[in-house]
């Protein structure tokens, strides 16, 4: 039950959001317009400040196996090619292509894997979990620019795919971090806590206006996306995950790491992403939303059978 409490605990912030979001709406204090262009200020303001702090703040990395992060990059880099030749196959709309791979791979790991690496191992799988997603994270972020390009209305050139995830607002961010984070520049206080707090702003933004936006007739109508694809994102892919660890002798504790980065729901960036590059935004934000809810569930029973079995 304990771990129960933990993915309810993990989860119930973003309900909250959600609930607001949607109460705002259903009270027409605002319309959806204004929603769509808050959720562009929070792409092209926010997102860029949270990226440059999460590089900025970042311990580097020390001490995380070399084998590990290699696994963990290949996996995710397998799960991206592997949705790429499959999704296409089975959706017909760009739109709905680029936000099916990016829920697929794409987990809300800041919010779920480092709690839920604290709580079983304690402050050890918090360090580790957080120095791992400090290199996932950003390729999580890369791709993400590139498979929305992608299957924006098109098939673009290379030299435009990467100017355009050059110029993308969370890249810039990102590379902003970097270039602190390597000559070892560091912002004054003062400066050091508006960062920090706008940083923080991103998520409940971001789920506030999932919330403004959501329908529930359009939940029903793409039930036929959003059971298959968490599926395989919340079942499917971290069972793979959790042979593949043990088959590759990772302990305990890297196990978790693993599972609980791939078992994480739907980032809730990837709706904004979305929204704001040509996706179908109202798919990515049920994704996110039915993907947190059911997440409770999954995490729960992962926990119970990997410990049952011994395994972490």
């Amino acid at each position: 039950m304990e771990s129960f409490w933990i993915a309810w605990n993990a989860v119930v912030p973003f309900f909250i959001y959600f609930a607001f979001g949607y109460g705002i709406q259903k009270t027409g204090i605002v319309d959806k317009p204004f929603f769509i262009r808050l959720n562009q200020m929070i792409f092209k303001a926010f997102f860029p400040v949270m990226m440059f702090n999460n590089i900025y703040r970042t311990s580097g990395g020390q001490g995380v196996s070399g084998k590990l992060l290699a696994v963990n990059i290949a996996c995710v880099l397998l799960l991206i090619g592997a949705s790429m030749v499959a999704v296409p196959l089975l959706v017909k709309e760009n739109p709905r292509r680029g936000v099916i791979v990016q829920a697929l791979y794409r987990g809300n790991c800041v919010l779920f894997a480092v709690p839920l690496a604290e709580n079983v191992f304690g402050a050890e799988g918090a360090s580790l979990a957080s120095m791992v997603l400090a290199f996932i994270i950003p390729i999580y972020n890369v791709m993400a620019v590139l498979i929305l390009e992608y299957f924006r209305g098109g098939k673009p050139s290379l030299p435009q795919l990467l100017k355009k995830m050059i110029t993308n607002p969370m890249i810039m961010g990102a590379a902003v971090g970097a270039v602190f984070l390597w000559l070892g520049i560091r912002l004054p206080a003062c400066v050091e806590k508006p960062v920090k707090e706008y940083a923080a702003l991103c998520t409940p933004l971001a789920c506030f206006v999932m919330g403004g936006t959501l329908q529930f007739s359009s939940v029903r109508k793409n039930l036929r996306y959003l059971v298959p694809t968490l599926t395989v994102k919340l079942v499917l892919v971290p069972a793979i995950i959790v042979a593949v660890s043990v088959l590759l002798g990772f302990s305990p504790l890297e196990r978790f790491v693993l599972y609980s980065q791939f078992a994480a729901p739907v980032a809730a960036a990837s709706f904004s992403m979305a929204q704001a590059m040509g996706g179908d935004g109202d798919l990515a934000s049920e994704m996110v939303v039915v993907s947190s809810c059911v997440s409770v569930f999954t995490i729960f029973m992962w926990i119970f059978v990997t410990k049952l079995l011994g395994i972490i």
